[in-house]
């Protein structure tokens, strides 16, 4: 959600800051700001504006950090109270001695609050956040002996999660930062030079070096070099990770938008999800981060798959993938309601957890709930060493690159990918793939990629099917068996970047309720590939057809039936029928960029919605 960045060394640490800002702007925000000390004296400064980064830039002409003292800066996301200046971050104490950025929520900052206003503090905000900075400076007055004291103390008082970063006149060039459920890392540079944030993507561009901050855990960062201590001021001894994005792969390389790239990433990100992991000529799949457990999922006897938003959809193809390859039960859960419904799990139940982040929030609780009932947790996200990655037994990483734009596409492709080939994994463990079946499956995950390019050369043909629908006001998604999951996630992209309401359905439950709605004015999107449900879904286009609804079809190449039932029709290459997801999406994603294009959207960064929901 929010976005993090502090900065301390012998660069411009306005500029640092204020790129890494722009950096994280994905991650959807409604206001910015910055604390820094002026260039002619120690007083700090904060500068805040509401809305796109450009006001923050704006207001910041002409003021400089003054040389080697800490900078902060902050992405907001309104959760308690309205986007205003008073409400964005940084916040500053009342002796305007300190100053703080929070991502997360302090859940009993009412009670804080009410004891500190007792106390005489005075509170220039709405938000839970501001609390933080007075309890610090409250410290402080009561003789906390350091800053690092003074927040650590002051998070005893503390409910809730947080990533916070915090710097403060008395040490202009010490950074201090703490960590509760929601991300933070520090880039090391050379010469005494830190960069911390919430998100990778701000960091890239400085150092490959990186250290991530676990759960009750701070950071003292100065030229004099770092400390990593827990609240309880014991100090931990953290290993360095190398990371392998740059900050080329987070630009838009000559398209429009990220969305856009991103889609036409997928052949490329199909390739590096199978690179190393399918050996044709040993006929075998090989996951090296899950074969220390090996053993374990050799026993498990169910599967739970948990996830949010376009991950949860993937899980939903993972089900029929595990139940078809492996012959295990599976339920797939959102991870939302996974702590609150009476799931039963234990040592024999493997839970699998899908996040493109790995800091989905409520992710990360279902994992830490599922490890206290005893099961055997997975993860499978495109993050190294982010939260989820750290907490499960063992996990897949999808090597997708990161993923800018907020609505997913190509991590979607490669968490179907990654499934495929944990679903396969499974069943080879279980004796339930036979030598030929295994050989012509692993072939055809290899012709994916070029299969893909193929269908993104149909993207003009999308474009001028999404140029007629694109003033529909609702949209219908159907689909049946694999592909009912993947009109899920077509009308999930309709709605995140069109702002369209759109509700996706499996084919066969359209006599059921949603057929009422079928007149000229709704066109509906349906996915009918040859395949064992073909019949079934041609009669669901027929139904339609007869009730005059415009329809639009994904179809099979060389189908000559569809054709004569509407003449919207994209064509995909024929792929068994487990994999016809990964082609069939695509057209589904490209629909819903032109159409978003058209309206005149901001298609990667939509309204109130953000990349990666790191609270409840």
């Amino acid at each position: 959600m929010c976005g993090i960045v502090g900065y301390i060394g012998e660069k411009d640490g306005m500029s640092v800051v204020t790129k890494g800002l722009e950096r994280l702007e994905y991650r959807g925000y409604d206001s910015a700001g910055v604390a820094f000390f002026a260039e002619k004296n120690a007083e700090p400064c904060v500068i805040k504006t509401v809305g796109r980064l450009q006001s923050l830039k704006t207001a910041l002409r002409g003021k400089k950090a003054k040389e080697k003292t800490a900078v902060i800066g902050h992405t907001r996301w309104a959760t308690h109270g309205v986007p205003t200046k008073q409400n964005a971050h940084p916040h500053i104490g009342c002796k305007k001695e300190i100053m703080l950025v929070h991502n997360g929520i302090i859940e009993n900052h009412e009670l804080l609050r009410e004891a500190l206003v007792r106390e005489g503090h005075i509170f220039r905000s709405h938000t839970d956040s501001e609390v933080l900075v007075h309890l610090i400076e409250r410290m402080l007055a009561f003789g906390a002996p350091s800053f690092e004291d003074a927040l650590r103390q002051a998070l005893h008082h503390v409910r809730g999660t947080f990533g916070i970063v915090a710097l403060s006149s008395r040490w202009p060039s010490t950074l201090v930062a703490a960590r509760r459920g929601s991300p933070l890392l520090v880039g090391i540079g050379k010469n005494g030079e830190y960069i911390i944030a919430s998100d990778i993507s701000a960091i890239a561009e400085h150092t490959k070096r990186v250290l991530y901050l676990d759960d009750n855990e701070m950071i003292s960062l100065s030229s004099k070099g770092h400390r990593v201590f827990d609240i309880a001021n014991n100090t931990v001894s953290k290993p360095t990770t190398l990371v392998d994005w740059t900050i080329e792969e987070s630009q838009k390389g000559g398209f429009p938008h990220f969305m856009l790239k991103e889609i036409h990433e997928i052949p490329d990100v199909i390739d590096n999800a199978l690179r190393g992991r399918v050996l044709v000529k040993e006929n075998i799949i090989k996951l090296g981060g899950i074969e220390a457990i090996q053993k374990k999922l050799a026993s498990i006897k169910r599967i739970v798959i948990v996830a949010c938003g376009t991950s949860y959809y993937a899980g939903l193809i993972g089900k029929y993938l595990f139940e078809e390859m492996a012959a295990l039960p599976v339920e797939v859960a959102y991870a939302s309601e996974f702590r609150y419904a009476p799931h039963v799990v234990d040592k024999d139940v493997l839970v699998v957890a899908v996040s493109q982040s790995g800091e989905t929030a409520d992710t990360l609780e279902a994992v830490r709930e599922a490890k206290k009932q005893g099961a055997l947790t997975i993860g499978i996200v495109n993050v190294v060493g982010s939260s989820i990655a750290r907490e499960v037994h063992a996990g897949l990483y999808n090597h997708a690159g990161p993923e800018i734009a907020v609505a997913s596409t190509k991590a979607f492709v490669s968490q179907i990918v990654i499934l495929s080939l944990c679903a396969a994994y499974m069943g080879d463990i279980r004796n339930m793939h036979p030598k030929k079946e295994r050989e012509a499956f692993l072939k055809d995950l290899l012709a994916l990629s070029h299969k893909c390019r193929a269908v993104l050369k149909e993207s003009d043909a999308v474009k001028k099917i999404a140029k007629k629908f694109y003033t529909a006001d609702n949209f219908l998604f159907l689909g049946r068996r694999y592909n009912w999951p993947t009109a899920l996630e077509g009308s999930l992209k309709l709605k995140e970047i069109s702002y369209i309401h759109a509700e996706g359905y499996p084919a066969g439950e359209i006599k059921h309720g949603p057929i009422a709605l079928i007149d000229a004015s709704i066109p509906t999107f349906v996915v009918a590939l040859r395949d064992s449900v073909y019949e079934k879904t041609v009669s669901a286009i027929q139904e339609i057809r007869a009730r005059k609804g415009p329809v639009i079809v994904v179809a099979s190449a060389g189908d000559a039936l569809i054709p004569t039932y509407t003449k919207h029709v994209i064509s995909v290459p024929q792929v068994r029928e487990s994999l016809s997801p990964i082609l069939a999406v695509i057209p589904l994603q490209l629909f819903a960029y032109y159409v978003a294009v058209f309206r005149g959207t901001d298609v990667d960064k939509p309204r109130n919605l953000a990349k990666s929901v790191t609270v409840e």
